[in-house]
């Protein structure tokens, strides 16, 4: 028996996903949870095989999630499910060691051969989000100005975001500029729609 941790935050598409995975003879859900920490508690008492987690958690996302599951549970492999799927999304959870990355218009047949493709050490990536990520190419941008783009995208002010950073307004400023210029955006708005659109920060 394949033991499935469930993640999201939509509580009517956790229990269709949890009913659909409970029909399959091998497949068993031990755990449901709304956010990224109650993930992360359920995943230590009943130390599910294979984590399907949302992409977008209210607490924090899916990826960072992932790799917080696999230093807790090391057993434990992760799917990513998303309706947002980024070519830079994609990356990041392949790097932070996913096993799986569909969208949620799969079927519940394919979430449950994915989930056993994991399980058994295998990966699974949708092929029109793999086909994607590779025309996307890789991110122009350096590991701080993504940040420094992350801490702009609620409208902050330079200040603000240079005490949040640690860094000097200037500091700031120089690299909100040269991630707009990287991104041939005519601000710092502009640059942050445009790595959000690829999945960037």
């Amino acid at each position: 028996m394949i033991r499935v941790l469930l993640a999201d935050d939509e509580n009517l598409i956790r229990s269709a996903l949890a009913a659909l995975l409970a029909l399959e003879d091998d497949l068993e859900v031990v755990a449901e949870a709304a956010s990224a920490t109650e993930a992360l508690a359920m995943a230590r008492a009943h130390t599910p095989d294979v984590a399907v987690l949302d992409l977008q958690l209210p607490d924090r996302d899916g990826i960072s999630l992932a790799a917080e599951l696999a230093a807790a549970v090391p057993g434990c492999s992760s799917v990513i499910v998303t309706g947002h799927g980024r070519p830079g999304h994609l990356k990041r959870a392949l790097e932070a060691g996913v096993r799986g990355f569909l969208p949620k218009t799969v079927n519940a047949a394919v979430l449950s051969a994915v989930v056993r493709t994991v399980h058994q050490g295998g990966r699974y990536v949708d092929p029109e989000l793999a086909a994607e990520a590779i025309s996307a190419g890789d991110s122009p941008l350096t590991p701080r100005e993504a940040d420094i783009l992350e801490l702009a995208a609620g409208g902050a002010p330079v200040e603000e975001i240079a005490a949040r950073a640690h860094l000097s307004p200037g500091t700031v400023r120089n690299h909100l500029s040269a991630a707009a210029a990287k991104l041939h955006a005519a601000n710092r708005h502009a640059a942050v729609a445009e790595a959000r659109r690829h999945g960037w920060i």
